[in-house]
């Protein structure tokens, strides 16, 4: 392609003030696709930017390493114009909602609220969903008879559990979990990425969470506990968009139509395991996958 794709690695304390009053509004032909921190946002964060890139004229411009907030606050100023957001994460902590629903209930009430109250445009899923859960080592589950967060309730105050900041203070996260379950944890550490796989394997913690789409459950070999009462929603991805972005330029939307259901949970969890234990760049695994599936040459 004779476009360049630029691409900014910005962390999140250097986005609020780059975001400050100098967004991309008067730059007609750039495109700024934000990401979180994460390694699945930078690995879809990618695909929709090579994506964009390859079948449109625009400069696609990628800005990654940002939390949940900053993110959708940067998609409000205009500073973003769209990225890739889970339904459960708008439904619970975009708009509060505290009950959990269905997968299409969500999804629908998620679409609508943003639409009418944010001109925010929510298109159609990815295909995988990859819900918060509760993690151990075969081990602990075992001596424990471990199946269920129920089960984990009963013991969790003699153990540690570590997790990302956002889990251990979001209301959809472990705050929410102790509530439900009556679940207390001798201490809680915050540790992000994969550096809870290495405590957890260190036995610095013996709890964890994880995505359900994480890459190191496959190679930590790690038991995934049941929500038996069901606390997490539903967290499909999908792309949101800008309206005003997407009706100037509603090429955007059909090329990301593309991506509609184009990913399940294990070739989700696949990609990650790509960058985390393989230690491939999430780019290069990014155009892989869209190579793989025909969208680009």
């Amino acid at each position: 392609m004779k476009k360049k794709l630029v691409v900014l690695l910005l962390v999140a304390a250097l986005i609020v003030g780059l975001f400050a009053g100098c967004g991309n509004r008067g730059e007609q032909n750039v495109i700024v696709v934000g990401a979180k921190d994460f390694t699945e946002q930078f690995v879809l964060g990618h695909i929709v930017s090579i994506l964009l890139d390859y079948h449109t004229d625009f400069e696609i411009r990628f800005v990654s390493e940002m939390s949940t907030m900053v993110v959708w606050a940067a998609l409000l100023s205009g500073d973003v114009d769209l990225y890739v957001e889970y339904t459960g994460t708008i439904f619970a902590t975009v708009l509060g909602y505290e009950e959990t629903k269905s997968a299409d209930e969500t999804f629908e009430i998620v679409q609508t609220a943003l639409d009418e109250n944010y001109d925010i445009l929510v298109l159609d899923p990815l295909g995988f969903n990859n819900t918060f859960a509760i993690a151990v080592l075969p081990e602990f589950a075992a001596q424990y008879h471990l199946r269920t967060y129920s089960d984990l309730a009963a013991i969790s105050q003699n153990y540690i559990f570590g997790g990302g900041f956002e889990i251990l203070n979001r209301p959809d996260g472990i705050p929410g979990v102790q509530a439900l379950y009556g679940m207390q944890f001798r201490e809680t550490v915050a540790l992000e990425g994969v550096l809870r796989y290495f405590a957890i394997e260190n036995d610095e913690i013996q709890i964890t969470e994880a995505f359900s789409t994480d890459g190191m459950l496959l190679a930590f070999d790690l038991i995934v506990l049941e929500d038996d009462l069901g606390f997490f929603p539903p967290y499909f991805a999908a792309p949101i968009i800008r309206r005003d972005t997407a009706q100037q330029h509603p090429v955007l939307v059909e090329v990301l139509g593309m991506l509609t259901g184009i990913l399940d949970d294990d070739a989700m969890r696949a990609l990650n395991y790509r960058v985390d234990v393989l230690h491939e760049s999430a780019e290069s695994v990014a155009r892989d996958f869209l190579l793989s599936r025909g969208l680009i040459s």
